[in-house]
């Protein structure tokens, strides 16, 4: 037959919590001590059963008051040979005082009052054997819980210890990394102003030279077009690198200015796109998050359909449903004629960072493929996600 361990190796029973609850390790040394005073007051007088009654009692408060509790047992102890009283009491002065010479103070105490029991012996200072180991018993009995009751007390304050020092580690570590993610956060910064800043720039230039040279007044107005959206990305490019910069210094650094519901119809009207709208977000005061996180579906939506679908007709729709915004972006199949039309690079990232960025305010996003042939992005974000 087996006995159940747990991790530790030791007996299930023994690591159970209820073995530790502090109730039961508060009233059960009462009980002992009861018990031992029941067996050591049979024939004694009723002033030293409620004497050692007394010192028994006194044991449910040593938590709070431990030294009063050592003084209320000491004549239950001198009058009656009681020890488990005395010796809890001993005990919990010990765990209770950081000051040793207190401890020391109670415990000899303890020892005088039980060497000099009453009633007296005829010759208490006689140098004899049992006077002796008298003696050494009364003194054992004193040190050893008293010696107890240090360790107690030493080891939960080891214990703090090494919590206090565990939580300065795990705050080093998290500095530890804060500092290599600002780092990072630097180094991308520095990527994205040197590669992303620079190419954009260069077609900026391009199409303002574009813009001068040409004499047809649809080349000129697309080139217009592609300058303005050109400066407008060097310009939330800046923006996104500030915040990669002061990230490292200030953790709360704000992202503003951000775009909000207000600026979806200059979006849709930007892209060139034949949209067909139906913004309708009603009168909630919807979170800047929320807000954000519409933007930005549709943007990363409208930038798919222009990459894999150019001249499929479009569906924006936004609208409240209770403490909900829905958003949904809908196209239709592209146009015969364009498979021709060279695909545009894309890391497929978009669509798996606006479901995080949904699922993080609580709501959710899905995007599938229409049986028309088309796609569909829909999102459905609360309005508790700030």
């Amino acid at each position: 037959m087996r006995t159940a361990t747990s991790g530790s190796g030791r007996p299930a029973w023994l690591t159970a919590p209820w073995l530790t609850a502090p109730w039961l390790m508060l009233t059960l040394p009462v009980l002992v001590a009861a018990l031992d005073t029941v067996l050591v007051s049979k024939g004694a007088s009723w002033w030293q059963v409620a004497l050692s009654a007394l010192a028994t009692a006194a044991l449910l408060l040593r938590r709070r008051w431990p030294v009063l509790v050592l003084l209320l047992t000491l004549p239950g102890s001198s009058v009656d040979f009681i020890w488990i009283a005395p010796m809890t009491a001993v005990y919990s002065v010990a765990s209770h005082y950081s000051k040793l010479r207190v401890t020391v103070l109670c415990a000899t105490a303890f020892a005088l009052v039980e060497f000099f029991h009453w009633p007296l012996a005829d010759h208490p200072f006689a140098l004899t054997r049992d006077n002796a180991l008298y003696a050494i018993q009364c003194v054992m009995l004193a040190a050893g819980p008293a010696a107890l009751g240090l360790l107690a007390r030493t080891r939960h304050e080891l214990a703090v210890r090494l919590d206090e020092l565990t939580k300065g580690q795990q705050r080093e570590s998290r500095l530890l990394a804060e500092r290599v993610l600002a780092t990072e956060r630097a180094r991308l910064a520095r990527e994205m102003h040197d590669v992303v800043s620079h190419q954009v720039s260069l077609i900026s230039i391009q199409a303002g030279a574009l813009q001068v040279v040409s004499s047809e007044p649809l080349v000129k107005s697309t080139a217009g077009t592609i300058r303005e959206l050109s400066v407008r990305t060097l310009e939330e490019l800046r923006q996104m690198v500030g915040v990669l910069r002061a990230a490292g210094l200030r953790p709360d650094a704000p992202l503003a200015p951000q775009p909000r519901l207000a600026d979806l119809p200059g979006l849709i009207e930007s892209s060139g796109l034949q949209v067909t709208t139906e913004l309708c977000p009603g009168d909630h005061p919807w979170p800047e998050a929320v807000e954000r996180a519409a933007y930005r579906t549709v943007q990363e939506a409208l930038t798919n359909i222009t990459k894999h679908a150019p001249g499929a007709a479009i569906e924006v729709r936004l609208g409240a449903r209770g403490p909900r915004l829905l958003v949904e972006v809908r196209n239709g199949p592209p146009p015969l004629g364009t498979s021709s039309v060279p695909v545009l690079p894309g890391g497929g990232h978009g669509l798996v960072g606006l479901r995080e960025r949904a699922q993080l305010l609580g709501g959710s996003l899905t995007a599938a493929a229409t049986p028309e042939g088309g796609f569909v992005v829909r999102a459905d974000l609360p309005a508790v996600g700030e």
